[in-house]
């Protein structure tokens, strides 16, 4: 089920309800300037079988407002807007998934909101600024593959359509990694799937230009006590290894699983090993509840 809800004065997101009616909601939050439908179908269908999923357009992403240029707004706005969607649906607590970005905004969750997450899995992340026992987390991008900080140079450059898919499937290539082989035609499809639901090709990088503001509390991770599972991506080439143990050595209590030869995508090879993981994790929690 397909819905429209209003989280902020002038902002409405596009949000989608499937999987198990009457199992435990599970929320899925994607990465920056990424549209819902990046969530694989598969995916959601596997996470469905035990599970209410809800993913979700950002702003400025898909069938949501795009409203970054006249009204613009910082990266922590973007974890209040999963609560916001929480609320409309009338969800007190979910598990929550969040990859990238996505899982910058778990962890801005874990302390703002911990009463509303049942569980929290993040992974292809990094931890908060801050995070560690000496507070010394590497700055953002620092062990970033070059080639894609080059690319991000040109995110928001004007093309036309067929060029814009062209230029997607390529960063995806790069953010595949090289542990599993990259299939350009099942990423092609996707984009233009999500190109065809939002009604347009552009991208405004809006979450690159966001706000950053607040985002140093890495310490306060200490602190957290909801149920978290970080998930590995060992070939990350934005957030490679040891990212993924930092995070988890940040979260008080967090555990660690691995996905092989995952990177910063999520192609239908993942997509098995990752469903386990995450529902173990819920699994276990639901149990306890």
């Amino acid at each position: 089920m397909e819905r429209i809800v209003d989280v902020a004065p002038d902002v409405r997101l596009w949000v989608e309800e499937t999987g198990c009616p009457d199992g435990s909601p599970l929320l899925l939050i994607m990465g920056a300037n990424a549209s819902g439908l990046t969530w694989p179908a598969d995916l959601v269908r596997a996470l469905g079988e035990r599970h209410r999923v809800i993913r979700y357009d950002h702003r400025d992403t898909g069938r949501s407002t795009w409203t970054f240029d006249v009204q613009p707004y910082a990266v922590r706005d973007l974890a209040d807007d999963a609560v916001a969607v929480l609320d409309a649906l009338g969800i007190g607590r979910a598990h929550v998934v969040g990859m990238s970005m996505g899982g910058t905004l778990v962890q801005l969750l874990l302390l703002d909101h911990p009463d509303r997450l049942l569980s929290a899995t993040l992974f292809a992340t990094a931890a908060l600024e801050g995070a560690g026992q000496d507070g010394a987390a590497p700055a953002a991008f620092t062990d970033t593959d070059p080639r894609l900080l080059e690319l991000w140079q040109h995110l928001a450059d004007p093309r036309d359509r067929d060029t814009e898919v062209a230029w997607r499937v390529g960063h995806w290539r790069l953010l595949n990694g090289a542990g599993i082989p990259f299939d350009a035609e099942e990423f092609r499809l996707m984009e233009e799937q999500v190109i065809d639901h939002a009604g347009r090709h552009d991208n405004t990088a809006a979450h690159a230009r966001a706000d950053q503001a607040g985002l140093a509390r890495g310490a306060e991770l200490a602190r957290v006590t909801v149920p978290t599972l970080v998930i590995e991506a060992p070939n990350d080439p934005i957030n490679p290894p040891p990212a993924a143990h930092r995070v988890a050595e940040a979260i008080s209590g967090a555990t660690v699983a691995t996905v092989p030869g995952m990177g910063h995508a999520l192609p239908s090879a993942v997509v098995e090993p990752l469903a386990a993981a995450v529902l173990v994790h819920t699994g276990r929690v639901d149990a306890q509840h």
